[in-house]
């Protein structure tokens, strides 16, 4: 097992630490926190894909979180007109939600603006390196799903 005083220990210690400063994963997208742009792209892809409006239950499936979390974004994003609810006319007990015209813009925005964040590194680091972190970060994240079973 490695030792935590290692060099390289010490040096993979400061490298996590200083990733989580710069906030990438807290900063807004065209205006959006993370999670509404979540759930923005997710009722977007759905609509694309199925041509159809998502109930909430689905979307927390997508997102792999619970209906009550996805309900407060639904709301938030409601309130500014980003997205609607209308009645299952099958299940009238039923919701189902779809992006607005004005959600379907800010959501294209924002996915062109996430878009070029990453080609933006895929140019800074290169190919090859961004395929070796891509493996590795996959790896990271494999380490720490194990360590939470």
């Amino acid at each position: 097992m490695a030792d935590i005083e290692s060099a390289t220990a010490q040096k993979l210690l400061k490298a996590f630490m200083q990733f989580r400063k710069t906030g990438w994963h807290d900063k807004k997208i065209s205006g959006h926190n993370p999670s509404q742009f979540k759930v923005l792209a997710t009722i977007q892809q759905g609509a694309n894909e199925k041509d159809y409006e998502m109930k909430v239950s689905e979307i927390s499936q997508c997102l792999q979180v619970t209906p009550p979390t996805v309900t407060q974004i639904i709301n938030n994003l409601e309130k500014d007109g980003l997205v609607e609810r209308t009645v299952d006319p099958e299940d009238r007990r039923a919701v189902k939600i779809k992006l607005t015209p004005t959600g379907m813009e800010a959501t294209a925005k924002a996915r062109i603006r996430f878009t070029e964040t990453f080609t933006g590194l895929i140019d800074y680091l290169g190919e090859e390196e961004s395929e070796q972190l891509a493996d590795l970060l996959t790896k990271v994240q494999h380490y720490f799903s194990e360590l939470n079973r």
